[in-house]
């Protein structure tokens, strides 16, 4: 009766524990006389679990402990969820060595010597012959830390205690210490041929993003109702290829073209128009070249005052909205944007156009704002910013109350960074912006506009020269249209193509271009050695503008890598195996290699991960341009070291066909590719 009223939890598990015991002892019992005990004792067992059960079903559990409950299971769910989207991203991932060794070495640091905190750095050693693939010298810092807490060692006692943990990594054969406390990292064959294998069967993939940032990189930048001109170009390209390998990584990148498109010269732009094409409302004017009708216009400013007194006049009433007006400046900065796409789709460019004219409106809303928060501080009747540290103050609002470059920039850095709530903004301006953008960085910051953790950076670059190592002109000392730059690169190289094919048609050669491919190569040439030509150069220097050396077939030119990754995909083509076949037998059967010359290669190709992680950092495209080229000639030294397909030199007859070497050339072809889609450089399949 007493059970009956009332049952504790910890009774009920208790009671659930001791009933099957209870039975199995029973059952156990052969003596005679127990037998009808037995009977009644389970049946006894059977009423006692039917009480448990109704007992549990009365029992009344907390809800506020239910929904805990509730909760808690869908977070471990949901953590189960995360870990396996986790893992299944990071294997669409290519290693960084450098990253996962560093990594790997702070865990044994850590293991060995607790407490200390040491920034340690693994990079690939570069020096020829029979070298490691990888070395660190953490020791040395690790010796020195040590050092100081009292505790007596060397860099070499500290590598070879590392060593010992480093050398259980599964991807490494050997971990050795070299002189007085390197510590040397061999990668093992099986793992190299591995990743091979991976190259092929799911293509070639980013090192891991540690975390997806939302960016925005200004670039290019030209200026409505003028043309693109040589001075656009570094800003154009550089940007492009730093914004595809920010997205390649898996970032979010906005690609912002700051256009010049609000001032007062737009004030003698449209008194010229309605002058000229007085019906511009209702018929388009065939204005062909926007350069000219400039000048046109700036003479008459120049030299006419009624003329200039409608030009201010137009500058009053496009600042109001007047709708005719309004009308005629969107119809010059359509007509320029159609000028400028056409430089983009020539050199594959994706920009989204935010003018000046934008920020309008926000300028009159921060400038107030940064009066009433008294940010601004007058001199001399101009509203001032005053950063410690610089030599000028940022400009706000100048004497006659008009709005400066600085208002339009700083603008632009609230609607990006507080708006737009972006991660890292990134601005891609030549080198004589730094001081500028060193000022502007700084205000931004003092007034709140840029948060601590928000990422700001100057991306700048030299100018270009002529082969005179003066600014880039033309002969009769004006600057160079980017179009026309664009154009002579186009009969440069469609010139020496036809020259070649001449030459080959000469020596009986069967294997001539079409038309067709003469086009798509001369295109892939002209644009990629304009590119690669810029980007080679460290971005920070000035680099000579020659076509003589870009269009170059030999060093490090886009002709030079472009030709030589035809020459790899023709391997296979002459050896009549298709990529598909490779692929299928990458998937049925391990890629095995052994010759030295075959390892460089892969090892070689494996450095991808870590190039591209490197670039996303410092912002550099030449690492990239300079990695490219290092894979061309690791290539060179494999083929020439390593038959992949063997012939009778008598009869011509395909002897031995070694697919682990073509499989190695369909990857070495991949990660090529990757690089010149990177750079924003086209590849052809014949050259």
């Amino acid at each position: 009766n007493e059970y009956k009223s009332y049952l504790s939890f910890s009774d009920k598990i208790a009671l659930r524990l001791l009933l099957p015991r209870f039975r199995c002892f029973i059952k156990t019992m052969t003596s005679p006389q127990l037998l009808s005990h037995v009977s009644d004792a389970e049946k006894e067992i059977r009423e006692l679990q039917r009480q448990v059960d109704a007992i549990e079903d009365r029992i009344q559990v907390d809800p506020e402990v239910s929904q805990l409950e509730q909760d808690n299971e869908k977070l471990r769910y949901q953590i189960e969820h995360l870990k396996r989207a986790i893992s299944s991203e990071q294997s669409k991932r290519m290693v960084s060595f450098p990253t996962y060794f560093t990594s790997k070495v702070c865990e044994v640091v850590q293991h060995l010597y607790p407490g200390i905190n040491t920034k340690i750095e693994v990079g690939p050693v570069l020096t020829k012959g029979k070298t490691a693939d990888y070395q660190t010298s953490a020791s040395f810092l690790l010796a020195k830390e040590l050092s100081k807490s009292g505790t007596k060692t060397n860099p070499k006692q500290v590598a070879e205690s590392l060593a010992a943990e480093l050398s259980k990594i599964e991807c490494l054969d050997k971990v050795e210490v070299s002189g007085p406390g390197f510590i040397n990292f061999y990668l093992r064959n099986s793992f190299v041929n591995n990743l091979m294998q991976d190259i092929l069967m799911n293509g070639v993939r980013a090192p891991p993003c540690p975390k997806k940032q939302h960016i925005v990189i200004d670039f290019s930048s030209p200026n409505i109702a003028k043309e693109m001109h040589v001075g656009h170009l570094r800003s154009t390209i550089i940007g492009e290829t730093i914004a595809r390998l920010l997205e390649f990584i898996g970032h979010d990148v906005k690609r912002i073209n700051h256009l010049g498109d609000w001032g007062t010269q737009f004030g003698m732009l449209i008194a010229h128009l309605e002058d000229k094409f007085p019906n511009y409302l209702t018929e388009a004017p065939p204005i062909s070249d926007l350069q000219e009708f400039y000048k046109e216009s700036k003479k008459r400013f120049d030299n006419d005052g009624d003329f200039k007194q409608r030009a201010y006049k137009k500058v009053v009433d496009l600042q109001a909205y007047e709708a005719k007006t309004n009308a005629a400046w969107k119809l010059i900065c359509e007509i320029s944007l159609r000028e400028f796409q056409k430089i983009y789709d020539r050199l594959d460019i994706k920009l989204t156009p935010y003018g000046e004219s934008f920020y309008n409106d926000r300028m009159k809303k921060m400038v107030k704002d940064l009066e009433d928060r008294n940010v601004l501080v007058d001199g001399d009747g101009c509203k001032l910013i005053f950063v410690e540290g610089q030599q000028v103050p940022l400009m706000v609002v100048k004497s006659d109350g008009g709005f400066t470059y600085d208002t339009s920039d700083l603008a632009t850095m609230n609607f990006r960074m507080c708006e737009w709530n972006a991660d890292w903004g990134i601005y891609v301006v030549d080198n004589g912006q730094s001081l500028h953008f060193e000022l502007l960085f700084a205000a931004a910051r003092k007034i709140g506009f840029v948060r601590p953790e928000q990422k700001l950076t100057h991306v700048s670059f030299g100018v270009v020269l002529g082969e005179d190592k003066k600014k880039f002109k033309t002969r009769s000392g004006e600057t160079v249209k980017l179009r026309q730059l664009l154009d002579e690169g186009l009969e440069r190289a469609e010139a020496k193509i036809r020259q070649k094919e001449t030459e080959k048609k000469e020596r009986g050669s069967t294997e001539l271009l079409s038309e067709e491919e003469i086009i798509a190569c001369r295109d892939a040439v002209a644009y990629g050695c304009i590119k690669f030509a810029d980007l080679s150069c460290t971005r920070t220097n000035d680099y000579v503008f020659s076509f003589d050396k870009m269009l170059d077939d030999k060093g490090k030119t886009a002709v030079y890598l472009l030709y030589a990754l035809t020459r790899i995909r023709s391997i296979a083509r002459f050896a009549g195996v298709k990529p598909e076949e490779l692929l299928k037998s990458a998937t049925e059967t391990p890629i095995v290699l052994e010759h030295e010359a075959e390892l460089k290669l892969a090892k070689t190709l494996l450095r991808f991960a870590e190039v591209i992680e490197e670039i996303t950092t410092t912002l550099l495209p030449h690492t990239l341009c300079n990695y490219l080229y290092d894979v061309s000639l690791a290539f060179t030294y494999f083929y020439d070291n390593c038959y992949c397909v063997e012939k009778d030199p008598k009869t011509g007859k395909t002897l031995q066909i070694h697919t682990n070497r073509l499989q190695l050339c369909e990857a070495t072809a991949r990660v090529m590719e990757k690089c010149f889609d990177l750079l924003g450089i086209k590849t052809v399949s014949r050259m």
